[in-house]
């Protein structure tokens, strides 16, 4: 064997092989710092309960002074409106808000000691559009206690606000759960009482949300001739950067809660940033894989004579490509391990970023990266072995 390689490693271009190694190098990096960097910024943009949640448009219709005055158009959905929007094509799922059309009253109190009691309404949306655990998301006609999601932001309005005009201590999540909650219902000459239970917050819906089966059972037995139209609707949209999206909002003039839309199209930036840059990774790859690949053909090619001089006196194809494919699998099992630890030496430094502004966020593990980068080591080395093979065996044929 080392025979052999003193013979065929004459005629072997230093500058060629290193124009491989720096190019596929860069390359390496820049495929799995994107993947990487994509995987761990995605949360703060896209994870349930993250600022924001890109996927999901809040609508409704725009309130006139003519609609105050009840001379207006309606302000709800119309089922003909709701099946227009199914069929567009920048939409995934289209739910509706449905809200109590009763009179709804709550007492909160500790140890069964009421201490405050609000009048509020509730409001339901199809279970796929919730952004909580849907474990206790349940309710059938009979049960004694209705499950009851918040809008984290009146958490945040009593702790930061409320609390501390009126000197009462912060609560948290977990303290609200524990709270009693006790539910007045009046309608259609019915006055009933029932439990309610705190079982998360919403960061996507800012409202009271209930389970959809408790507000058919409830609007049916308190206002059973009640308009049960939406005045509001959640749409999943697959791209909320579709010019089309904007058009049809403005076309039909909808609004949209907050800055839903622009949040959208921030992630939606997000995600093709990161494939571009993933593309021009896999690009100089590619191409520093076409330089290995040219002087790896340049140098079988200079050693052609002695090649043949070897397949002659009996040495195998298999061992005369083997120096070949040791030197372009060495070189490349050095590529993946120093792009590995570039990923982790910049992943580190705006990790520290990150964290610093959004001391949250989870630190995602970086084995499908190390993953990416094994697949590509393997495809390029096995690509390596069989055009070394292929032009050995052509000599070996023509010997």
């Amino acid at each position: 064997m080392r025979l052999v390689w003193k013979l065929l490693r004459r005629h072997i271009s230093l500058p060629q092989l290193a124009g491989f190694f720096f190019a596929n190098l860069l390359g390496m990096v820049i495929v799995l710092l994107s993947l990487q960097f994509y995987r761990d910024v995605k949360p703060v943009f896209s994870k349930e309960d993250g600022f924001i949640r890109p996927d999901y448009l809040i609508l409704s219709k725009r309130v006139s002074a003519l609609n105050a005055i009840g001379l207006g158009s309606s302000c709800t959905f119309s089922k003909r409106e709701m099946d227009e929007l199914r069929q567009q094509s920048f939409t995934k799922s289209v739910g509706a808000f449905t809200a109590s059309q009763y009179k709804v009253a709550c007492s909160l109190g500790i140890s069964g000691v009421a201490q405050l009691g609000t009048d509020l309404f509730f409001e339901s949306v199809p279970d796929g559009f919730v952004d909580v655990d849907l474990e206790k998301w349940h309710f059938d006609e009979g049960d004694d206690m209705v499950p009851i999601i918040l809008p984290r932001t009146y958490l945040a309005i009593y702790n930061f606000g409320f609390a501390p005009s009126q000197n009462l201590p912060k609560i948290s999540e977990g303290i609200v759960g524990m709270v009693d909650m006790v539910v007045e219902m009046r309608g259609n000459g019915r006055r009933e009482y029932i439990k309610g239970k705190v079982i998360g917050f919403s960061t996507r819906l800012n409202t009271i949300l209930v389970p959809e089966n408790f507000i058919r059972w409830s609007n049916a037995r308190f206002a059973p001739d009640a308009d049960t139209d939406p005045s509001r609707i959640i749409l999943e949209v697959s791209n909320p950067a579709d010019d089309a999206l904007v058009n049809y909002i403005d076309e039909k003039g909808y609004e949209m809660e907050d800055d839903k839309l622009d949040a959208g199209r921030l992630t939606f930036f997000l995600r093709l940033v990161s494939a571009i840059v993933m593309l021009v990774g896999l690009l100089i790859s590619v191409l520093s894989f076409y330089i290995l690949m040219l002087s790896i053909y340049l140098l079988v090619e200079k050693n052609t004579e002695k090649m043949r001089t070897l397949l002659l006196i009996g040495y195998s194809p298999a061992r005369v490509a083997l120096p070949y494919r040791l030197l372009t699998i060495g070189m490349n099992a050095v590529v993946l391990l120093l792009a590995v630890g570039g990923l982790c030496l910049l992943r580190s430094f705006y990790m520290k970023q990150l964290t610093a502004v959004f001391p949250d966020i989870a630190c995602g593990s970086i084995m499908p990266a190390v993953l990416l980068g094994i697949i590509l080591f393997l495809a390029v080395s096995l690509a390596n072995a069989w055009v070394i093979r292929r032009r050995i065996n052509i000599i070996w044929n023509n010997k």
